[in-house]
């Protein structure tokens, strides 16, 4: 059960003890919401991991008869596979099982992006291998829209992603035009209003905009990258109270907005040759930010801002001991000034926990 629905469900029982609803609202409104829940579902999860096995299960056969095949044998069974997928998939979203429709379309597109390395190696078309992922997302992302198949415009995001790795790999620079392809596959989630493939769209930019601090300033752009963090965080708090639909992105704003700007602190702490001043700085600045994360979730009610808030003050705590332990901090020294941290932390979580709980109860 949610944390909403657990919640409901104590107000509910408040709400009918106190006269303000009858059974029958009660009952209305708890149908309601089992209706707009979300449940995962294990047949098209099923679905999916099967299309994925079958996909790499046909690439793999054919890679390992490719050399005995002819040339036009070769070209029949990539066409046959991509086409007869697509053709299975319409047959599923006819028979209204989309689960398996969907399945069938990641088979295809999974058969075009084998196409094009294949029929690339077979008639020995020379050109640059990251134009050949562009091409195979684009195909994804033409899947996705045309066919409105959801897990097609995953793959296309994540295709654009390795696109945007693999340029930046070869040359060192920045790709910006990452930022269209990126922006064309996140307007067709939104399109699709598909949460889930909106947080895959911001993890993708999310790694992205980290990777920004290696690269540019000759790889010592990181407090770019914190600066760049700490304003996604800001407007998740300032948004929303400006324009009070920017509710749903509050969250969303402030844990992506943070992991930006705590990969930017870690990298000056671990990656540039920071001096002892300079690090003591930085990791305040560090705890604070993880400190301020897990009030924020506390506050708001999210789990995801807690356990990122945690995992951040772990992360922190373990490289600044291997860091500075036997230099410029000795073991007990170390551990109880962290364990006075944990401690004020502990604290101020209490007092965050307690207020909360008093204003929930409170009529």
């Amino acid at each position: 059960m949610s944390r909403y629905a657990r919640r409901l469900e104590r107000d509910l029982s408040r709400w009918r003890e106190a006269g303000w609803i009858s059974p029958e609202n009660e009952a209305l409104i708890r149908n309601d919401v089992e209706s707009q829940s979300h449940r995962i579902e294990l047949a098209p999860v099923l679905g999916i991991l099967g299309a994925v096995l079958i996909a790499f299960g046909a690439m793999s056969f054919v890679a390992a008869h490719w050399e005995e095949m002819s040339k036009l044998l070769r070209l029949a069974i990539i066409f046959t596979g991509l086409f007869g997928s697509y053709a299975v998939a319409g047959a599923q979203f006819e028979r209204d099982h989309p689960a398996f429709a969907h399945a069938a379309v990641l088979v295809g597109v999974a058969m075009f992006g084998a196409g094009i390395m294949l029929i690339a190696q077979m008639y020995h078309i020379e050109g640059d291998p990251p134009d050949a992922v562009l091409t195979w997302a684009l195909g994804a992302l033409l899947a996705g829209v045309v066919l409105q198949s959801n897990p097609a415009l995953a793959l296309a995001m994540l295709l654009m992603g390795l696109w945007t790795a693999w340029v930046m790999s070869d040359t060192g620079e920045v790709h910006w035009a990452f930022l269209i392809g990126w922006g064309a596959v996140a307007t067709a989630i939104l399109w699709r209003r598909w949460g889930a493939g909106l947080h895959l769209s911001a993890l993708v930019m999310t790694a992205w905009l980290i990777s920004l601090g290696y690269v540019l300033m000759h790889g010592h752009a990181h407090g770019l990258v914190v600066a760049i963090g700490l304003l996604i965080a800001a407007a998740g708090l300032v948004g929303p109270v400006i324009v009070p639909s920017l509710r749903d992105f509050e969250v969303p704003a402030l844990a992506y907005g943070d992991t930006i700007a705590f990969a930017g602190l870690i990298a000056l702490q671990f990656v540039e040759d920071a001096s002892l001043g300079t690090l003591i700085l930085l990791a305040i600045l560090t705890l604070l930010l993880v400190v301020g994360m897990i009030g924020l979730g506390l506050r708001r009610g999210s789990p995801a801002l807690l356990w990122l808030g945690y995992a951040g003050f772990s992360i922190e705590v373990l490289a600044l001991y291997f860091k500075t332990v036997g230099t410029l901090l000795g073991s007990s020294l170390f551990f109880l000034s962290a364990g006075a941290i944990v401690i004020v932390l502990a604290a101020a979580a209490y007092r965050l926990h307690a207020r909360a709980q008093a204003q929930e109860a409170a009529p």
